[in-house]
């Protein structure tokens, strides 16, 4: 049954994102607001592929929350890069085009992100895509002794850190049976 829902939502995620891939086509980019408009549909396209696997059950099932370690060791360095390259192709100067080219140029990058002219609807999707990673879910946690799941343990559940554990230890269950013959210890 997992496999069936994630891959049915999968499924109709994708046709979401070749819609709003498909509505940004339909916007253009001969002026700066068109040009943002489309690349900022396509962004959407990426984030919604992403959120389908959250809310397909790819991960536990939970309530949905931001990563901060992902958002920022990811995501931050990816839109900085990607608004860089999108600023960068803007169609007319405003919104900083001017000032990204000459910081670009005086520090010897423009050529290379010049290569990425073609590519900016896939850079845009990208950024869409790994902002939607910056999410994750907590899980349920299931009661063994009801069978029933919540969202978390209560501060009543929690052990703590100087409690010993409730049964025996990983070693003392592995631990070779002393022979027959020996004397206690």
């Amino acid at each position: 049954m997992y496999g069936l829902t994630r891959a049915t939502v999968t499924l109709i995620a994708a046709a979401i994102a070749g819609l709003l891939i498909w509505i940004a086509t339909q916007i253009g980019d001969s002026s700066n607001g068109e040009y943002w408009a489309t690349y900022g549909v396509v962004a959407a396209a990426g984030l919604v592929m992403a959120l389908s696997q959250l809310l397909g059950g790819w991960t536990k099932w939970g309530w949905p929350r931001i990563s901060i370690s992902v958002f920022l060791w990811a995501f931050v360095p990816v839109a900085i890069a990607v608004l860089w390259i999108v600023a960068f192709h803007q169609p007319h100067h405003g919104l900083g085009r001017n000032h990204i080219r000459k910081w670009s140029s005086d520090i010897g990058i423009d050529a290379f992100v010049e290569d990425f002219s073609q590519f900016v609807g896939v850079l845009a999707f990208g950024l869409g895509l790994v902002f939607g990673y910056s999410f994750d879910t907590t899980g349920p946690i299931v009661h063994r002794d009801r069978g029933e799941a919540r969202a978390g343990p209560t501060v009543a559940e929690r052990t703590e850190p100087g409690e010993p554990p409730a049964g025996p230890t990983v070693a003392e269950r592995t631990a070779p049976a002393p022979p027959r013959d020996a004397p206690p210890e």
